[in-house]
């Protein structure tokens, strides 16, 4: 008896960790079983090559991440994956060269771009969000990456957003060579200073070495504006997370596009 497929389609979703850091794409995959998805969605992972920095700390790290995930994969991404998403908490130049090589078949966006997607959303009438990043270095390159993706003006914070504020960690930090106790100590301080003055409702983690953290930034909430603020009006963001949910919403928009 003949058949035909009516209705279903599988979709391949690519989480690109641009470091080589096996023990950061481990953190990102608990977030990945985490997420309610159709189970028609597959993900990978991908972890960047031995030459790629095992961890990215500033601008000299972005280069040379980029360089060399495009060397080892060249151009396998090719019709492989109906999204990408580029899991480096930065303004990363891996997501506009996938983009201008595979956007019109491919849905491709950064944990930095949906994140910002993603707090924008969730703020109320004289709301505003903010972002725990790692290093200093990272204040200003998130800080001057937000207005240029919002189309805003000056630096700093705004109506809407509170800033950034830094643990003087390192992405690898997160996951081995500095005590669990140090770390949670650092995030800690760092949610509190983000939380000190204006409407702060909404906190991204602004690196990927972060999942996995949200009750200790819950935490520093609950001590700083109590239990009702941190477990019912904070939202903490985890950037893999909201990359994610925000590629699979392209890939739906691309398809209805196509017909």
């Amino acid at each position: 008896m003949a058949t035909k497929l009516v209705r279903g389609r599988a979709t391949r979703i690519l989480v690109l960790n641009p470091n080589s850091s096996q023990s950061m794409t481990d953190g990102m995959e608990a977030v990945v079983h985490s997420i309610d998805l159709p189970y028609s969605t597959e993900i990978y992972t991908y972890t960047g090559p031995p030459d790629a920095p095992a961890s990215i700390n500033d601008g000299h790290d972005i280069q040379k991440s980029t360089e060399a995930v495009l060397g080892d994969l060249g151009d396998t991404l090719h019709d492989c994956y109906q999204g990408i998403v580029v899991a480096c908490f930065s303004v990363h130049p891996l997501v506009p060269k996938i983009q201008s090589s595979h956007g019109q078949s491919t849905a491709v966006t950064g944990i930095f771009e949906a994140s910002i997607l993603a707090a924008m959303s969730l703020l109320g009438p004289g709301q505003q969000w903010g972002i725990l990043t790692t290093g200093k270095f990272w204040e200003e390159h998130l800080a001057d990456g937000v207005n240029a993706f919002l189309g805003v003006d000056g630096k700093g914070p705004t109506a809407k957003f509170a800033g950034v504020e830094s643990t003087g960690l390192n992405a690898s930090d997160f996951h081995h060579g500095v005590d669990p106790v140090v770390v949670r100590e650092k995030l800690i301080t760092a949610t509190k200073r983000l939380l000190q003055g204006g409407n702060t409702t909404c906190i991204v983690m602004g690196c990927a070495g972060m999942a996995g953290l949200k009750d200790t930034i819950r935490t520093a909430a609950k001590e700083q504006r109590g239990e009702h603020f941190a477990y019912v009006v904070l939202h903490v963001i985890d950037g893999v997370r909201a990359g994610i949910m925000e590629v699979e919403r392209m890939i739906r928009h691309q398809r209805q596009r196509r017909g």
